[in-house]
């Protein structure tokens, strides 16, 4: 069997004829295609503004700097996930919190989150980073809840979850990213997501005061719009004229990583409905064993929209499971180190036994490989290997 790895970008001629015709455009860069990915994918996801951007660590970045995080400045989040969905705190000034995750979601747990806001004097954090944890959607409605009464904002990190949905109170179906409960939400298109650009990031928002912040934090801070000029110059009139309003960045997206996203998202419906048909399939052969599933699974996949970026299962002998994956071309992964036992987050005076759930998860979690070009064949040797592991 040939090398099979957790995840692998699904590129088709569509996408390479996409490109091409980019390249031999007037604009490899600011051109008209990076508006029409945002506009597509803001329609894809629900929401009324999308930003595009370099990656998902700058799209979390121009998130904190649009909602002025700055020093001092508390923010939480879950302790299992990419260190980005915390760094974006620190790099605007701010300081980590951290909640510990629910043993069978592994996502942030909403109660141990609610326990912590009540032990601290209100007003002590300014905003939480929930994370769609490997395709499983966060109950955003409960999480809002807590942010008003707490007066905080969201930014939900949604990199694994396009097209991933929970069910709100009142039986509507909820989109990740559609901004109805969060202030802004992040996506990313790295190669091994549900939709690959190389690199890239997307925010979305329905919130019109962000969204343009957002736009002029992305170029530079600035602003080329006569309109939104904030001094009198007699140069204002000429086509050369722009302002810089404010400290930003070059975060842009080039039109040729936009064209191969509007591309991909041509397939994101079936690729996602192929994501849960391996997952169902995983689900069916390790569920009698004593391989460990997360209740966020395919039984109540109609409850809680889950998409899949991660098949993850648990098991005792992780070391030993990885290993003889990788002895059969096998290429699991870990998602992820607990951030707080990284070693810059212990400096800061975290600690191991600080979140004890999170640090019992990642002990023995395991990622399979997932992701739609996975065969049938490739599959069933997965499925058989780590049953040999298993039961020998």
């Amino acid at each position: 069997m040939k090398s099979i790895p957790y995840g692998r970008q699904n590129i088709n001629q569509d996408d390479i004829d996409a490109v091409a015709e980019v390249l031999k455009s007037d604009f490899l860069t600011q051109g008209p295609k990076v508006e029409e990915f945002e506009k597509k994918f803001a329609e894809y996801i629900g929401a009324k503004y999308a930003v595009a951007v370099a990656n998902g660590t700058a799209a979390l970045h121009l998130c904190a700097l649009a909602l002025d995080v700055s020093k001092g400045d508390k923010v939480i989040t879950t302790p299992i996930t990419f260190v980005a969905s915390a760094n974006c705190v620190l790099y605007c000034g701010g300081e980590i919190s951290f909640t510990d995750i629910d043993k069978d979601t592994y996502l942030l747990d909403i109660n141990k989150l609610e326990s912590l806001l009540k032990s601290n004097p209100k007003g002590t954090f300014k905003g939480i980073v929930p994370v769609d944890f490997a395709g499983n959607a966060i109950d955003l409605e409960k999480i809002k809840y807590l942010a008003d009464k707490y007066n905080m904002w969201i930014i939900e990190d949604a990199c694994h979850a396009p097209g991933g949905f929970f069910i709100d109170s009142e039986g509507n179906t909820q989109f990740c990213g559609n901004g109805n409960f969060a202030d802004l939400a992040i996506f990313s298109f790295h190669p091994v997501k549900h939709i690959a650009t190389g690199e890239g990031g997307m925010i979305t928002t329905n919130n019109k005061q962000l969204y343009e912040k957002l736009l002029l934090l992305r170029t530079h801070g600035i602003t080329k719009i006569s309109s939104k000029f904030k001094t009198i110059n007699p140069e204002q009139d000429g086509g050369w004229y722009y302002e810089m309003q404010d400290l930003g960045f070059n975060y842009r997206l080039s039109d040729i990583h936009a064209v191969l996203g509007v591309s991909q998202l041509n397939r994101a419906k079936s690729n996602l409905s192929r994501r849960r048909e391996i997952a169902q399939k995983y689900d069916d052969a390790f569920k009698n064993t004593n391989i460990i599933l997360g209740k966020a699974t395919t039984e109540n996949i109609k409850l809680t929209g889950h998409a899949y970026h991660l098949y993850i299962i648990q098991i005792k002998d992780r070391l030993g499971l990885y290993n003889y994956l990788r002895k059969n071309n096998i290429f699991a992964q870990v998602h992820y180190i607990p951030v707080h036992l990284q070693p810059y987050y212990r400096q800061l005076g975290w600690k191991k036994g600080d979140f004890p759930i999170s640090e019992n998860y990642y002990e023995h979690c395991l990622s399979l490989p997932m992701f739609p070009d996975l065969t049938n064949d490739e599959q069933n040797f997965v499925i058989e290997k780590v049953l040999e592991f298993v039961n020998k």
